[in-house]
């Protein structure tokens, strides 16, 4: 479990990070971890960035964490995969929602719209934070059984994937992890390490995910250096 704070340690100024010139989508992966509730703090800081598009996709377990009320981009589950229902917007008119409600009919013909695959198109890079051990199994072994690890495992491997592990330290110490994690790094996805701190359960030790500016500064760096295309 990770450790329930709502204060977040800010870098110094002269210690930030250039911001990215060009305009870029990021598509953030929740997962069933506590950190979870850092949600509507790390996409408010991701919307700092000038020229950034956020939107967020969740898993049913992340969703106990956080108030979707309080994350202010369109906001995707498996409900949305399978079930044709439109997502959590944060427009209030429905002329404004009307592209976004044409893409998310459900699927039912050969040309109809793939929203894991609508999604991975539209990003330039894919922000999974937290991670937790459950999906960290998921992805590391190629299943896909929700709207999240459907867009990962459909994921355009020339573009940047980043993961911020989160779990109890017990779990992160279990032989399988590492292997897990260095699995996903075979694949090309970058790892924000997690962190040393006292979890809700009373642990203390590694396995907190990283504070949400030193995930936001590796977003920028990621952005500044790649010649990355975006998609619009």
């Amino acid at each position: 479990m990770e450790p329930l704070s709502l204060t977040e340690p800010q870098p110094s100024p002269q210690n930030s990070l250039p911001t990215p010139q060009k305009k870029y989508n990021v598509l953030v992966g929740v997962t069933g971890s506590v950190a979870a509730l850092k949600l509507p703090i790390l996409v408010s800081e991701l919307l700092e960035i000038p020229g950034l598009k956020v939107r967020v996709v969740t898993t049913e377990r992340a969703k106990h964490f956080y108030n979707p009320q309080e994350i202010p981009v369109t906001l995707y589950s498996d409900t949305d995969e399978w079930q044709g229902r439109l997502a959590s917007h944060s427009c209030r008119s429905l002329a404004k929602c009307k592209l976004e409600r044409r893409r998310l009919l459900l699927w039912k013909g050969r040309t109809d719209p793939i929203l894991h695959i609508d999604l991975r198109r539209w990003a330039d890079l894919m922000l999974v934070a937290p991670l937790d051990a459950n999906t960290l199994a998921k992805i590391a072994n190629g299943i896909c059984d929700n709207l999240l690890t459907c867009v990962i495992r459909a994921w355009d491997m020339t573009k940047p994937l980043l993961f911020c592990p989160a779990m109890n330290t017990a779990m992160w110490e279990h032989p399988i992890t590492a292997q897990q994690v260095e699995q996903l790094k075979d694949f090309g996805y970058m790892e924000i390490p997690c962190v040393v701190k006292r979890l809700v359960c009373g642990d203390e030790g590694r396995g907190a995910m990283a504070e949400v500016w030193t995930i936001v500064e590796k977003v920028k760096v990621i952005l500044s250096e790649r010649d990355l295309p975006t998609q619009r």
